[in-house]
């Protein structure tokens, strides 16, 4: 197939765009692959489009060959059965609500759990129909707060969900077995650099869950690594090795002291130096942090709870955020602190709380016997000694301190090393959330009703275009592997050589005889105009016909490598056929 440059649908543009912040956003607006159209929703012009499906094609091919069949459920999706699984509320402001011209209530799909357990339930009655794996790629819509980097974070987006139905747990295992090999040949043929994960399951429920994450500077996603064992986790999912627990018997009561002008960690650290109270040097790790938050429910509940760690570290809000979904997290107001007069800014401490019914919550850490330097509920007061299991019994813990660089792995065997990715992927083990919530039973070799075991599998594939992007690209513009590349080869006419220019379509004709996706730069712009727009567009190959012509040579260029060879005229087409096929 040969497209030429001079009938495409595109406009490159020199500058960034103004509201780009991440190279993909940049480049794939510069090269013409997309357009914005409102925040977090973008058009997907012909270039755009082109790589769209062929990381489409690559995901059917891999899905294809577990055994998973492709169906098309609907974007435009009744309340009804995300009523039934609690996900319409819990949700909140993230779900497109819309309503009929009638009053009926309707939402645009976000994921697609609940409706293709209920098509399993109106199709399948017999364990012999089992197992199932079912899929599809679709549109799907988030109403994101902050939509951000282009596709990489939008309001509209392309996903493959796919979803397997066993009639056990076995099952269920060798299921998503099969997932993760399938995602893994994925990403591997898509050149993407990867790490796998554990993750949490947030408002998808379930069991076992891991993120797919392509390693990338600017990915939203922190993960944490240990080299010794390989562990690897979502910052989210990490879980605090609790240390031993300290005898309290023998501790000395707690003291409390005048502590002015201490309303900060590092305040009181000083002052507690420069007053010797624990007769060593005392470092933050020896505070107690007391952080108030406010809840609120999807049923428009709010609770304020009070968060305790030690004070050497921050409150993480992505890893409080997931140990309180669905909840969501909102800092107190002036009058939450009004209302609550023994919430005393910079004094907080856990006496207080508890003794007014505030639920206290505490970091792994604050294990019973451990003494702290935390607030008396005073202003200008401090408690020194303060024993957690004696002076105050937290109502449970919380996983919402920051993971730091060389904390110890969860596993034991070394320290962990943080870094940055996207989420390409989720495979999630959902269990019988969602087949207990629609009752999808099938009759079981006895004869007896058998309630079917879900997982859950979803991959991003728009996002991929820009992830592939983030990964693959120059100072001077995109490269894409050959693999999802808008097409094979890039020949460029370098002169406006009548003979060069008959050359040019000559080869051109030979290399689309061969079967090969050629872009045709057939315009009359000049040269430079014209190389830098190859560069920009990112094909594997470029090839340029040009003076050399007349000597019977084009050259070659590797826009991975950089590195350009002279050919004979006469063997251009062979010769580029052989070098995209390898």
């Amino acid at each position: 197939m040969i497209t030429r440059l001079s009938r495409l649908f595109l406009r490159t543009l020199r500058d960034d765009p103004a509201d780009a912040e991440v190279p993909s956003h940049k480049l794939l607006v510069r090269a013409g692959y997309v357009r914005r159209v409102a925040p977090g929703v973008y058009s997907w012009l012909p270039l755009g489009l082109r790589t769209l499906r062929k990381i489409e094609d690559v995901v059917r091919q891999e899905m294809d060959a577990t055994g998973a069949q492709e169906i098309s459920l609907p974007a435009l999706l009744p309340r009804e059965p995300y009523e039934t699984t609690n996900r319409w509320t819990e949700y909140g402001p993230s779900l497109f609500r819309l309503k009929d011209r009638k009053g009926g209530d309707y939402l645009l799909g976000p994921t697609h759990e609940e409706l293709f357990a209920l098509t399993v339930k109106g199709e399948y009655n017999s364990y012999k129909d089992l197992p199932v794996t079912l899929y599809q790629i679709q549109t799907k819509y988030r109403d994101e707060e902050r939509p951000r980097a282009g596709i990489l974070r939008g309001r509209e987006f392309v996903m493959k969900d796919s979803y397997s139905f066993d009639i056990d747990d076995d099952g269920l295992s060798n299921s998503y077995a099969t997932h993760r090999k399938a995602y893994q040949s994925i990403f591997s043929r898509l050149g993407v650099e990867y790490v796998i994960v554990a993750a949490t399951s947030g408002a998808m429920g379930g069991s076992a869950s891991e993120e797919f994450l392509a390693v990338s500077p600017v990915g939203e996603d922190t993960y944490v690594a240990c080299a010794e064992s390989g562990y690897a986790a979502n910052v989210e999912a990490v879980v605090t090795p609790a240390p031993a627990s300290v005898p309290i018997e023998g501790q000395a009561a707690a003291v409390e002291y005048d502590t002015p002008n201490t309303p900060t960690i590092a305040t009181l650290v000083d002052w507690a130096n420069s007053a010797d109270v624990l007769g060593r040097p005392v470092t933050a790790a020896d505070t107690l942090k007391n952080v108030m938050v406010k809840l609120r429910y999807p049923d428009g509940k709010s609770e304020i709870v009070g968060i305790g760690v030690p004070g050497d570290r921050e409150v993480d809000d992505k890893r409080l955020g997931a140990a309180v979904e669905p909840a969501e997290v909102e800092l107190l107001t002036e009058a939450d602190f009004a209302a609550n007069p023994f919430l005393v800014k910079g004094y907080i401490g856990p006496k207080g709380l508890q003794a007014n019914g505030i639920r206290y919550l505490v970091d792994p850490r604050v294990v019973e016997g451990t003494a702290w330097i935390t607030g008396a509920d005073v202003a200008g007061k401090h408690v020194v000694g303060l024993v957690a299991g004696r002076d105050f019994t937290p109502d449970g813990t919380i996983e919402a301190a920051q993971v730091r660089d060389g904390d110890p792995s969860p596993d034991g065997a070394g320290p962990l090393v943080s870094a940055r990715g996207i989420e390409i992927g989720h495979i999630f083990q959902l269990g019988r959330k969602y087949t207990d919530a629609f009752d999808v039973d099938v009759l079981g070799e006895n004869g007896k009703p058998v309630r079917l075991t879900m997982g859950s599998y979803g991959i991003g594939i728009s996002r991929m275009v820009a992830v592939i992007a983030e990964q693959q690209h120059d100072d001077k513009g995109l490269r894409w592997p050959a693999e999802v590349a808008p097409f094979d080869v890039h020949v460029v006419i370098a002169n406006k050589d009548a003979a060069a220019r008959d050359g040019a379509e000559h080869v051109v004709a030979g290399l689309d005889a061969e079967g090969l996706e050629v872009l045709f730069d057939d315009r009359t712009a000049s040269p430079g105009v014209k190389f830098k727009d190859a560069e920009l567009l990112g094909m594997p190959w470029i090839l340029v016909i040009g003076r050399g012509w007349a000597e019977g040579k084009v050259e070659l260029r590797n826009r991975f490598t950089g590195e350009a060879e002279e050919i004979a005229a006469e063997d251009a087409v062979s010769a580029v056929t052989a070098k995209i096929r390898g």
